[in-house]
């Protein structure tokens, strides 16, 4: 097979072969911005590419090694592990110690799914100046990467493509020969439908043009392109921070009492494909976490419709999910438990195991009472208003502990004013 007989993806046909050519990112590429100024130092720096997929990190990789003059080795940690890194560092050995010594970037794709003892073998070598590490990575740096090894690498935040980025690579595809031309109207379906990834975008335009060139077609209208497109699927992803990003805005609009912007969310996370029993998980946490007693029904609802989903199913159950949405946005709340539990856990945490009081012991056996076990303990419901008015419940020296401290909202206002009635009757 000759060399014209290979294709080349359009993709990889458009990447751009210098950083003026780099579509996007202009807060990190435009002039005196951080990026721009490590590749005028003339001096490559580890760091850590993080952003969605289609942005263009193994794209800025390569043009640092362009930019240095270094040898690029590529590691992908989907496929890769300990011999794939053996082998780079061998590679670097080499490069460095040959007649025309050269640096090396490592560039690793995918960084995050290398685990911890992996990404430590890198250590050594970063620090040795071995080569520059480069890693790519679609999660967040602080909670997937060795820390280490993140201290010794600058981060840079790559941003999804906008509407003006993903036009402008529109129009260099279409300087290809074998692309075809997409009216202006086509051309907005397949931003919607790229939602930010050039990657997604190119490949698009590649499949189109080459069913159009088999039916003949030059230009592509709306309708056209609608219909070999099928269905708008947005990109989400269901194990990264797309997925946590708008499940916290999801649950920031229901603490915030706004329906709509609650609504708005639960509908994005539906309509991407996350699972609506892990938002029913999620809804049960917001009704103890956000309302708790101020409005007790919330948390009974957040289950009753995680139970119609199990027998509805979607897309019947998905309303049932709204419904719980909407009722948990508009009732009062209070984190007054949430707060309560936290600091009892806290507590327990920085303090010693002090012992039972003895008249809350237990004392089942003829034994545990000559020891005094129960011994002084009140019965509540022998009392006057069914409340042992001073008795103890707390171990000794904390009695003066307090977690739980209702909020005047709801039906925590009632609450307050019972426990204020009832300490009321305790000795002062």
């Amino acid at each position: 097979m000759s060399d014209s007989d290979l294709h080349i993806p359009l993709p990889e046909r458009l990447r751009p072969a210098s950083l003026a050519q780099v579509v996007g990112q202009r807060h990190i590429l435009g002039e005196g911005q951080p990026l721009r100024v490590a590749f005028e130092s003339g001096r490559a720096h580890s760091c850590i590419l993080w952003g969605p997929p289609g942005v263009g990190k193994t794209t800025l990789a390569r043009l640092m090694a362009q930019a240095f003059d270094a040898q690029f080795l590529s590691i992908s940690a989907v496929l890769g592990g300990v011999k794939e890194i053996r082998d780079a560092v061998e590679k670097a050995q080499l490069a460095r110690t040959g007649l025309d010594p050269r640096p090396s970037i490592l560039f690793v794709d995918e960084v995050h799914r290398f685990n911890k003892s992996q990404q430590d073998a890198f250590l050594p070598h970063v620090e040795s100046g071995l080569f520059t590490f480069i890693g790519a990575t679609t999660e967040n740096p602080s909670f997937e990467m060795n820390s280490a090894l993140l201290s010794r690498a600058a981060v840079y935040v790559l941003k999804s493509l906008d509407e003006i980025d993903l036009l402008a690579l529109i129009e260099r595809a279409q300087r290809e020969p074998d692309v075809a031309t997409f009216e202006p109207e086509a051309q907005q379906a397949l931003v919607q439908h790229a939602d930010g990834d050039a990657r997604r975008l190119l490949n698009a335009i590649e499949v189109l043009s080459v069913t159009a060139a088999q039916q003949k077609r030059s230009t592509l209208d709306l309708a056209w392109v609608t219909q070999q497109m099928g269905e708008r699927l947005r990109r989400f992803d269901k194990g990264g921070d797309a997925f946590y990003d708008t499940i916290s805005a999801l649950h920031k609009s229901v603490r915030g009492s706004d329906p709509d912007a609650a609504l708005y969310w639960l509908v994005r996370m539906l309509d991407a494909g996350a699972d609506p029993r892990y938002v029913c998980r999620r809804l049960i946490r917001m009704a103890s976490e956000d309302i708790g007693l101020a409005d007790p029904r919330a948390l009974r609802l957040a289950l009753d419709a995680a139970e119609t989903y199990e027998r509805l199913g979607s897309p019947e159950g998905e309303l049932t999910l709204a419904q719980c949405v909407v009722y948990l946005a508009v009732a009062p709340k209070s984190n007054a438990v949430y707060r309560a539990y936290n600091q009892a856990r806290q507590w327990v945490k920085n303090d010693g195991s002090r012992p039972v009081p003895m008249h809350l012991r237990n004392a089942p056996t003829a034994l545990m009472k000559d020891l005094e076990h129960g011994k002084g303990y009140r019965y509540s419901h022998d009392e006057p208003g069914g409340y042992s008015a001073g008795q103890q419940y707390l171990p000794d020296g904390m009695t003066d502990a307090v977690f739980y401290e209702p909020v005047d909202r709801g039906l925590e206002i009632k609450i307050r004013q019972k426990l204020d009635q009832l300490r009321q009757h305790d000795p002062s």
